[in-house]
């Protein structure tokens, strides 16, 4: 019998269908979007696909052979439509799109003007999944009259429902006595996480459970063992903590999120003072988060000004800026409120409603200076900065409210331009200063066409030996070179050079060079010159921390990241602030060292762990002596950053600090 006969006389079986081309779906997002294809969650994403073709068989075996079409084909519509916006999402920022995304302005963003050119690239750069995403769809339609589908009483569609609800059921329970696995299902939820283990339909009913209807997730802590530092023993250093009797609020507490929370600061150790404490008071500061920069960038002939910052300023070779859910916004809350952000939702925007005492720009207005400002050279909206910003402290200003005075309309727009047209608003008043920076030079894509600021340094990289990308980075790059070149002979004319510090720090790596549709990972090959490890090495950073007065500053071979920043700055200005009540670390202090990754992957002192594999890779003269004190170590060290995770998304929803200090 040849082909076509066979066609012409096939018979479908519906059910086997429907859970064929679920699961279909889900593998296609996987080839697409998920750094490893094969692990153990492909076990749950097999049964939970079956789970919903079972239950789409029910639905169709009470309808009409003419409603059961219609009813399947606007499903796998609506299939088709979800899991392609996810491809194509993905394909933009490396992350899923989380329903808060929607309804707090994300669709607004990536429509607005400049972004609206990535995005249709994306999209365009999307069209292969959503082809594949649609053969269910051309199939129903060729092929649905050859479907055995019987119009069935009650009771076999009930039936039917209840063996895919047990079967959902038995598969969350089990899920339950997976650490790695329950953690991300109910204690420590990420869609960016849950999509590789339980697969997207899944992750869009945890979505929907616990950020749109707001069930609350497990807040049990593990318990720990290692304390987080020792006191110095050559000199008697003061923790650096405030007059906070976490114990006692934890008896008089009723409510038993915050009775947990109270609990678990009691238990921390703080982290103490040291030779640097205070270093830096009295000074300004300058901190800038920089889109998508990368030690890559730090050039001693393209960028000699950042070259000359980092040579000359503290050198941290061990500095790491994890990405986030929510990409620049969640990196830019990492950097400034020394928090994890949480898995969901906006952190900075649920932030904006919330007491924010150590922010940099509260915290120089607690001690009197009233120049503090905040600066974006894109629409002064996007993430909702407008409400975030001002709750840190700022005078903000950005596209719309002022900047476009000095920063003309283009994608991307420039940082040199931003520098130059606001430093008068605080060198002016020869009062002290602090003033913040989010920059967007450096933002995707990475085209000598389609990015402005690599058309207008594409002369000084034209000739490099690499790819036009490569060159379209380091010409975004150079702006913001050329921003700090300007800032510097601003503040040397104005006579506080040597009084002022400036900071710089990545929001994320910079994920526009993985826009490769055959090789994910060719221009990290051409940069590195070998394959880029993607648990750790990927996140690799820098932090620049620089002050021209400073001849001696230090090299720190610490593993610290983008968390760590803020309790380092507000240790070398000499600030008041309770160490315990951020969940990154003083690097100059002796706290012990610790990274964490979004997946709960994690640096330790002792060695790196990847939360996907499980698997604990000890650094040379740091291991054990025993497999079991090993196990231990690690045990420890899971439940440290678990905690972490958990305490900081609580501390989020409960705005903690207005409970403690009573705002």
């Amino acid at each position: 019998m040849n082909l076509s006969k066979r066609l012409i006389n096939l018979n479908i079986n519906s059910a086997i269908f429907f859970q064929v081309a679920v699961f279909y779906l889900e593998i296609v997002l996987r080839l697409f979007t998920c750094e490893r294809f094969f692990t153990w969650g492909l076990i749950p994403v097999a049964v939970f696909s079956a789970c919903t073709g079972l239950l789409l068989e029910a639905i169709v075996i009470r309808l009409s052979k003419k409603a059961a079409k219609g009813t399947a084909v606007g499903v796998f519509i609506g299939l088709f439509v979800l899991f392609s916006t996810q491809a194509v999402y993905h394909g933009f920022f490396n992350k899923y799109l989380i329903i808060y995304s929607i309804g707090a302005g994300g669709a607004d963003q990536i429509l607005g003007e400049g972004i609206l050119q990535n995005t249709l690239n994306a999209l365009f750069s999307g069209l292969p999944a959503m082809v594949l995403f649609a053969l269910p769809f051309v199939f129903l339609l060729i092929f649905f009259d050859r479907f055995t589908i019987k119009r069935k009483p009650v009771k076999a569609s009930l039936i039917i429902s209840g063996v895919a609800l047990a079967c959902h059921i038995a598969t969350i329970t089990a899920i339950s006595f997976i650490p790695s696995m329950s953690a991300t299902q109910s204690g420590i939820f990420d869609p960016n996480h849950a999509v590789s283990r339980f697969g997207l339909l899944r992750t869009e009913v945890l979505d929907i459970k616990y950020n749109m209807l707001g069930i609350e997730q497990n807040i049990e802590l593990e318990s720990e063992d290692v304390k987080d530092e020792e006191p110095p023993k050559e000199v008697v250093y003061e923790p650096n903590v405030m007059d906070i009797d976490f114990s006692s609020l934890a008896e008089n507490e009723t409510d038993q999120t915050l009775k947990t929370i109270n609990e678990y600061f009691a238990s921390k150790e703080p982290t103490y003072k040291n030779e640097y404490t205070g270093m830096y008071e009295g000074y300004n500061l300058v901190y800038l988060v920089a889109e998508g920069f990368s030690p890559y960038a730090i050039d001693p002939v393209l960028t000699p000004t950042l070259y000359k910052m980092q040579q000359d300023g503290f050198n941290f070779t061990n500095f790491y800026t994890p990405i986030w859910g929510v990409s620049t916004s969640d990196g830019e809350y990492t950097a400034c409120t020394g928090l994890i952000p949480k898995s969901g939702v906006w952190s900075f925007y649920r932030s904006s409603e919330n007491y924010m005492p150590f922010t940099l720009g509260n915290m120089f207005r607690s001690i009197g200076v009233e120049n503090t400002y905040a600066y974006h050279n894109n629409t002064h909206t996007y993430y909702h900065r407008d409400k975030s910003h001002p709750n840190m402290g700022y005078d903000y200003k950005g596209m719309g409210t002022g900047v476009e005075k000095y920063v003309k309309n283009v994608w991307p727009q420039s940082d040199l331009e931003m520098i130059s047209g606001s430093v008068s608003d605080y060198l002016s008043s020869g009062e002290p200063f602090h003033a913040y920076y989010m920059t967007i030079s450096g933002h995707l894509e990475y085209t000598v066409n389609g990015n402005s600021m690599a058309t207008k340094n594409w002369e000084l990289v034209k000739d490099l030996d690499c790819s036009d990308e490569l060159k379209a980075y380091y010409a975004c790059n150079i702006e913001l070179d050329r921003a700090m070149e300007k800032l510097l002979a601003e503040l040397n004319t104005a006579g506080v050079a040597d009084k002022t510090v400036i900071a710089i720090t990545p929001d994320h790596y910079p994920y526009g060079l993985e826009q490769d549709d055959t090789d994910k990972y060719a221009k990290w090959r051409e940069l590195l010159g070998r394959d880029v490890e993607t648990t750790f090495e990927l996140y690799k950073s820098c932090f620049l921390l620089y002050c021209q007065a400073t001849t001696d500053a230090p090299t720190v071979d610490k593993y610290c990241s983008s968390l760590d920043i803020l309790p380092t700055l507000l240790n070398l200005f000499g600030f008041e602030y309770d160490s315990r009540l951020l969940m990154g670390s003083d690097i100059l202090s002796t706290a012990e060292e610790l990274v964490i990754f979004s997946d709960r992957s994690f640096i330790s002192g002792r060695g790196m762990y990847d939360a996907d594999t499980q698997k604990f890779t000890a650094f040379e003269g740091r291991g054990f002596d025993t497999a079991e004190e090993e196990q231990n170590y690690i045990v420890n060290m899971k439940a440290v950053v678990s905690n972490k995770f958990k305490i900081s998304a609580k501390m989020l929803e409960e705005d903690y600090y207005g409970y403690v200090f009573n705002k």
